[in-house]
């Protein structure tokens, strides 16, 4: 029965997209409910005779960032093994790993190297903290290794965490704690950007500009506030240029600041690139612009590099590519090549300073996790970062990028295509009825179309993505 429903949501999904593209408008038609997308199913990984006995229906894991209800109902796609850009499931499935896990496996998914530094830091020193003055060799290596890399300004401490999440969450405290050394209790309040996405946990999920993350959890956070999303294609004014546009998002930046008062306003944290807000590349000027009014009204700047770090754009960092010059910056996921969890905060010399200087009033740095700086973490980081530095990871990214953006590009002229939008290897496709940005695809019909019809396409070609 579920394929079987499934099988008939697919056939109504076809029909749509091709009355649309005949010329049709979504207007009219009937929308997907939740109800009926619990109808589809994809194939399970696991084949059987009977999947209610062998399958993994009804599995015992809280799955992140997936409905109850296909825990429940549906089969996951449970993927056994990984070899470059392609991954396997427990059947020997080949998939393409389009999304580069969730935006991380920079180096692929077999690469040796990083394989042999997590072996050789395991037999070593599998483990040890990195509080109260103890650390280990990894720890410092690798701090010194990102200080290097980094050159958009000169920054001066580096800060462990495990996930980008943890990261941003960090940089809050860091932040609060910055201002109370230097005698501003009220300097407090965050200003994030609609659509943004700096992570899951309370705080930077409140700093996310995503809804979903913030109904049912009560969110976002008092102290945080959001101001435009710097889309053009879907927000500019009739006949509003970028340079324009920008500077309506700057003005309506330091309004905010204005209202609220420069007193209490602490940090704006950004993306060079937005990601999970939908491949969102900043407007021409628009850096240049808003960080003017960070600096009139003493704002710090975060730049949450946790996606574009390490050559996804054509350059080491997000902030090379938009002369970025921030205060502190969050990094994550292609510094491992996420082969084992590791995030870090760089921080600017003048907090770093303010840190160490006001020690003795405040007391320690009491911030931090069990895995802080992890050796092995750490080990496997150190590699990522040499082999990004021999095979020259921007030249590579930047001589397969025009092909890359070209070819996906070929398909904007469809007229369920509304943008296409990228920069080196990342790109985001929005999809609007008559191209229109003031006729969205609409919300609940995402995963039907987008993700089962497009993906069927594509298995049907022998190419199936993940």
């Amino acid at each position: 029965m579920m394929i079987a429903r499934g099988c008939l949501l697919r056939s109504k999904a076809e029909s749509i997209v091709k009355h649309v593209a005949s010329g049709g408008s979504w207007h009219g038609l009937h929308s997907f409910s939740e109800a009926s997308a619990r109808g589809f199913s994809s194939e399970p990984s696991l084949q059987a005779h009977s999947t209610e006995e062998i399958g993994f229906k009804g599995h015992g894991m809280l799955a992140p960032f997936t409905a109850g209800w296909q825990s429940t109902d549906v089969h996951p796609l449970v993927i056994d093994r990984s070899e470059g850009a392609y991954v396997y499931d427990i059947n020997g499935k080949k998939y393409i790993d389009a999304l580069a896990g969730l935006w991380c496996t920079a180096l692929g998914g077999s690469e040796p190297r990083l394989v042999k530094a997590a072996t050789e830091q395991l037999n070593k020193l599998p483990f040890y903290h990195s509080f109260w003055n103890r650390t280990t060799k990894p720890s410092l290596d690798l701090a010194n290794d990102v200080l290097s890399m980094f050159t958009a300004r000169e920054m001066g401490k580096v800060f462990f965490a495990n996930s980008g999440s943890e990261a941003n969450d960090s940089q809050v405290k860091l932040v609060w704690y910055y201002n109370n050394a230097m005698g501003r209790p009220d300097k407090k309040k965050f200003i994030a950007r609609s659509k943004s996405y700096h992570g899951s946990t309370l705080i930077s999920a409140s700093l996310s500009g995503l809804p979903a993350l913030h109904q049912k959890f009560d969110l976002p956070a008092p102290f945080v506030l959001h101001t435009d999303c710097p889309h053009y294609w879907r927000f500019h004014l009739p006949d509003e240029t970028e340079e324009e546009f920008s500077t309506r998002l700057a003005n309506n930046l330091e309004n905010l600041i204005l209202k609220e008062g420069p007193e209490t306003i602490a940090a704006f944290i950004a993306e060079p690139v937005m990601g999970a807000g939908g491949v969102i590349l900043p407007p021409k000027t628009y850096f240049e612009k808003i960080q003017a009014v960070l600096k009139k009204y003493d704002v710090l700047l975060i730049a949450d590099e946790v996606i574009t770090a390490f050559g996804r754009l054509g350059t080491m960092f997000g902030c090379d590519m938009y002369n970025i010059q921030p205060d502190l910056v969050s990094i994550a996921k292609a510094l491992s090549s996420a082969y084992m969890p590791i995030a870090a905060i760089l921080v600017s010399p003048e907090i770093a300073d303010v840190v160490h200087s006001q020690s003795s009033k405040l007391g320690s740095f009491a911030h931090g996790f069990t895995y802080s700086g992890h050796p092995v973490a750490c080990a496997v980081a150190i590699e990522a970062l040499k082999i990004y530095k021999e095979r020259n990871i921007t030249e590579h990214v930047n001589t397969i990028a025009t092909r890359f953006q070209e070819g996906i590009k070929a398909f904007s002229g469809s007229p369920i295509i509304g943008e296409i939008r990228g920069l080196g290897l990342i790109l985001g496709t929005e999809f609007a009825d008559n191209k229109s940005p003031n006729d969205p695809f609409p919300a609940e019909w995402d995963e039907l179309l987008v993700i089962v019809l497009i993906s069927s396409q594509h298995e049907k070609r022998g190419i199936p993505i993940s």
